[in-house]
């Protein structure tokens, strides 16, 4: 009996021992040598090669951005030494979740303005929305632009799958959390420089586009770049839309796109193509056509308010102060939608000729 209880003890502390050395190692593993301690794994090696050259090349450690549990660290050990290597290493949804609020640590004030706009909705927010939920099913296909990170499907996440609800997020843990987080704009690893404040003002036609620009594809499980992304040609009726050729604004498109024509309408019959206005896109017309999103909408809060007096005076000349007009796209009723307001929608006795026409009016006697 004494030599089992002997033999008993000598076993649990062998594992013990074990356990702790692999929890040292696993540590050791993940922090030492700016990533080396990944890299010397081959299927790591990539990956830290790549971050090395990103504009996040200077962050101490992996674990600067990746907030790994010891039993996630384990688990890669574990992984690695079986041989049970996936082709491609995908951070799981449970990873973008807890590694989202590390990019706050060296982006402070990019993390407060997307915390405070509408793009940090939480799971909770989007998919238990009764309004939307009551007139329209949930489907898996809501992940493309909300919850591009999250890999089960809508079933898991949502319950009652119905347009009677109440709805509830059952998957544990993710209420909360928002569905667009910076990994859904941002791509971490891509090659480029750190950025450098620009020693002279960037025009919003620029070619240049911040190198971590990209979206990503939940279908794909990658990202793709914004300077390889596409513009859509879009048209009013038969007319083809004048649109900014800001590049950024092709990531913007990737959600708030335009439809095809409906079928059987005038514009499906002359095949004029998408249709500006249509589904979630919101293309500038009117005064403000040409324009780019970037031109009013900070990259991260989205919020638009303020910039109207970068070209408007508060008060306007028929005393209306620029800043308390309903100009919101979600009022359909609104004569000044920033987005596709006229000169016609307050001028409604007549456009006055712009000042250089009047000028030489009035210089011909006219």
């Amino acid at each position: 009996m004494k030599r089992i209880l002997k033999i008993c003890a000598l076993a649990v502390v062998a594992v013990a021992a074990l356990i702790t050395s692999g929890m040292f190692g696993a540590s050791y593993y993940y922090t030492t040598q700016h990533g080396a301690g990944c890299a010397g794994c081959h299927e790591m090696a990539s990956y830290v090669s790549v971050v090395h050259s990103s504009a996040h090349q200077n962050a101490t450690t992996c674990l600067d951005c990746h907030d790994a549990s010891m039993a996630t660290k384990l688990r890669h050990i574990a992984i690695h030494l079986s041989g049970r290597i996936p082709e491609a290493i995908r951070l799981r949804d449970v990873d973008v979740v807890a590694m989202t609020a590390n990019c706050q640590k060296c982006h402070q004030k990019e993390y407060a303005t997307w915390h405070a706009g509408p793009h940090s909705a939480t799971y909770q927010q989007i998919f238990a929305d009764s309004k939307h939920n009551s007139k329209r099913r949930l489907m898996d296909d809501c992940f493309r632009c909300h919850g591009m990170h999250y890999s089960g499907p809508v079933r898991e996440l949502v319950q009652p799958q119905n347009i009677t609800g109440p709805w509830h997020v059952v998957r544990a843990g993710f209420a909360d959390q928002p569905t667009m987080p910076c990994q859904s704009c941002h791509w971490v690893h891509r090659e480029g420089q750190p950025e450098t404040k620009p020693s002279t003002r960037i025009s919003v036609a620029a070619p240049a586009l911040d190198d971590s620009l990209a979206f990503f594809d939940r279908r794909e499980q990658m990202h793709f770049a914004a300077a390889n992304l596409a513009l859509p040609q879009l048209y009013e009726g038969a007319r083809p839309v004048h649109a900014s050729p800001d590049r950024r604004q092709a990531l913007c498109y990737q959600c708030h796109a335009s439809r095809m024509p409906e079928p059987s309408t005038i514009a499906d019959t002359n095949h004029w193509g998408p249709q500006v206005g249509s589904g979630d896109d919101r293309t500038p017309l009117g005064v403000h056509e040409g324009l780019s999103c970037f031109s009013c909408h900070s990259g991260h809060n989205e919020n638009a308010r303020a910039s109207c007096v970068t070209c408007h005076p508060q008060m306007s000349h028929c005393g209306l102060d620029v800043e308390k007009m309903d100009t919101t796209y979600a009022n359909p009723a609104s004569k000044h939608n920033v987005h596709w307001v006229k000169c016609v929608d307050c001028h409604t006795h007549g456009v006055p000729k712009p000042k250089v026409q009047r000028t030489a009016a009035l210089a011909a006697g006219q």
